[in-house]
């Protein structure tokens, strides 16, 4: 019996991976009902992180009470796996850009939420920390996390200073004494598909901000901000955070977690493929089909499709890419072992249009790659 290993990301906007993996399944079974199919849905840090691993690995979802990235109470979550000892955290269920959607302002946006969740796991007795960094609504460093877990950021007079992006400029000391010392004792991994800078024509501020509301004006004046973060850390702390690829993720949270926390920055693919055994799970597999929203020149920088056909590629299984949208300069991705690329968009329309149909049409794509399978004698 042939085995096919469905292991795909969202289509943000339209489909999460499980959905995802559930419309293709459906697909083949219609047209190959003798196959095997073993689904991993796939989050690489984003939206979703925490469904992938519990979807896996089994877990619980644990709801919390958390400050938003303006401070508005808010229903949140993280995962907590069946070990009862590892946390799945993702920082956009209470830092994230959608719960900002009307109001996006990276002057005013905190990480703090995401503090209050790591907080939450740790008085639960978790020792090891999974944490997504991706579709924050952020930008200032981390101290908001940091500040949930204890850290205390005082301008020249000792005074506190806010918790976002503003409050930055006025930083000149940080106070580490009261930090919850627990985190120490953990394992931090923290899924960072990026390697920016924290400050700079490459950093936070210059790259992400816009995105999250800022005008030209208001970049450079958060990249200012984060320079005197990276100043402030350095005589405090001696940490040289700037150097660290990968700081300038999440609005900075990157730069925080390494400096508050024992976090290991690492491609949030690598992360959860690691955690699911997905290289015992193809061992024996004899097609892989995996996919996104959009597959282009910048697939090639840690996203899913790449990271699944790294680990195909070793194991010598032939890797299929089904996709919301293809776009240019995708010649690299065959050279890293995706064999073919089908994009769900049939009738060719713009993605406002697209999206209103997109689970039918990777119905319809799915059976039509099945279809090709079965005249090759599958």
């Amino acid at each position: 019996m042939k085995k096919v290993v469905i292991a795909v990301d969202s289509f943000k906007g339209t489909m999460s991976s499980i959905e995802v993996c559930n419309i293709i399944e459906e697909g083949f079974q219609k047209i190959l009902p003798n196959i095997a199919i073993v689904k991993v849905p796939i989050a690489d840090g984003g939206e979703g992180t925490v469904d992938t691993f519990l979807s896996a690995l089994g877990g619980e979802k644990i709801q919390v009470r958390v400050k938003d990235p303006l401070f508005q109470e808010i229903n949140s979550f993280y995962g907590i796996l069946p070990d009862q000892k590892t946390a799945i955290i993702e920082m956009a269920a209470a830092s994230g850009l959608p719960l900002v959607e009307e109001e996006k302002n990276p002057r005013l946006t905190s990480t703090y939420g995401t503090g209050e969740l790591i907080l939450d796991a740790l008085n639960r007795g978790c020792n090891k920390l999974i944490i997504g960094i991706g579709g924050s609504a952020t930008n200032d460093g981390g101290i908001g996390m940091a500040a949930a877990l204890g850290v205390r950021f005082l301008d020249q007079a000792g005074n506190p200073i806010s918790l976002n992006g503003e409050g930055l400029e006025r930083l000149s000391h940080i106070d580490v004494s009261g930090k919850d010392r627990r985190i120490d004792a953990c394992q931090v991994l923290v899924a960072c598909d990026v390697d920016n800078p924290l400050y700079g024509e490459n950093g936070a501020a210059y790259v992400f901000a816009p995105q999250k509301g800022a005008d030209q004006a208001m970049v450079e004046y958060l990249d200012r901000n984060l320079k005197n973060y990276a100043a402030v850390l350095q005589r405090d702390l001696g940490l040289r955070v700037q150097e660290i690829p990968g700081s300038g993720a999440a609005g900075g949270l990157g730069a925080g977690l390494v400096a508050f926390t024992p976090a290991q920055l690492k491609p949030g693919i690598d992360i959860v493929l690691d955690s699911v055994n997905f290289n015992g799970i193809i061992a024996d597999a004899d097609l892989i089909i995996t996919g996104e929203g959009k597959i282009d020149g910048q697939s090639l920088r840690g996203k899913v499709p790449i990271g699944i056909a790294d680990r195909a590629s070793a194991s010598g299984v032939p890797v299929i890419a089904v996709v919301g949208d293809v776009g240019d300069e995708i010649e690299e991705v065959y050279k890293r072992g995706i064999k073919a690329v089908f994009s769900i968009n049939r009738v060719a329309i713009p993605f406002t249009e697209a999206r209103r149909r997109s689970k039918r049409d990777l119905l319809e794509t799915s059976e039509s790659i099945a279809r090709l399978l079965k005249i090759t004698g599958w």
